[in-house]
């Protein structure tokens, strides 16, 4: 695939008065997973001398440019032109990319810009995971499970079995790139006494949601100390009732 691409980049030494002449100083791209897309750029020398041009590409993956020469020597008043291709790997996700070309010679540098838009229906997903509760802290999971950025919110809600449920206002968790995770916790101060569920629901653009649960038992320490020594007493009684006689 080609794209139109009228750039002209008028490399010379700098003389008095003069500078870069340039035309489009960008290229855009666009092709879907898999795909190579082929371009060149046109460098024009209209001084009188030859000139030896260095050309640079980014390094991968973004968005993953290959040139056909790294260097360049253009006769005086003469037009070379730069083949390069532009791989997109098969996973990539829809979306926009940018780079940077450079051209420099005797000390001069100039960009251009490769604009890569890469097609594609685009797949919202996510999960929350790996819910506990600790230190007064519930600590959770939040996965990327689509191929587009995400920016998750997330409701924590508490309903124990007494008192009214409980629901943290949402806050906003930092952008998450496809396949990507992030370990998150939240404060909350658990009762004294009750049976808690606490639920964190997470959304995000596109009608994406998820949810996940805990429950919690909590009981203070006189209540947890008789628990356990309550038994532990009856058993004890039991083992020294004394067995009467028979006849």
């Amino acid at each position: 695939m080609r794209a139109a691409l009228a750039l002209v980049l008028a490399l010379a030494a700098p003389s008095p008065g003069a500078g870069w002449e340039s035309g489009r100083e960008y290229v855009y791209l666009e092709g879907s997973p898999g795909m190579v897309l082929e371009d060149r750029l046109s460098l024009t020398n209209p001084g009188a001398e030859a000139l030896t041009v260095e050309m640079k590409a980014p390094p991968a993956p973004a968005p993953w440019i290959a040139l056909a020469a790294g260097e360049v020597t253009i006769p005086a008043r003469t037009r070379a032109e730069i083949p390069f291709t532009v791989t997109v790997p098969a996973d990539t996700p829809p979306g926009e990319r940018t780079a940077t070309i450079t051209a420099s010679a005797d000390g001069r540098t100039e960009p251009i810009r490769v604009h890569l838009r890469v097609s594609g229906p685009k797949v919202p997903a996510l999960t929350v995971e790996d819910v506990s509760f600790s230190g007064g802290l519930v600590h959770y999971t939040v996965v990327n499970r689509g191929n587009t950025p995400l920016s998750p919110r997330v409701w924590l809600r508490a309903d124990g079995l007494f008192g009214a449920p409980v629901t943290r206002r949402a806050h906003e968790v930092r952008q998450l790139p496809p396949a990507q995770r992030v370990e998150l916790t939240e404060r909350w101060d658990p009762p004294a006494l009750d049976r808690v569920e606490l639920r964190l629901d997470v959304t995000a653009a596109g009608g994406v949601h998820s949810q996940a649960t805990v429950t919690k038992t909590f009981l203070p320490w006189p209540v947890l100390l008789l628990t356990l020594l309550v038994p532990a007493s009856l058993r004890l009684r039991l083992r020294r009732r004394p067995t009467r006689a028979g006849g």
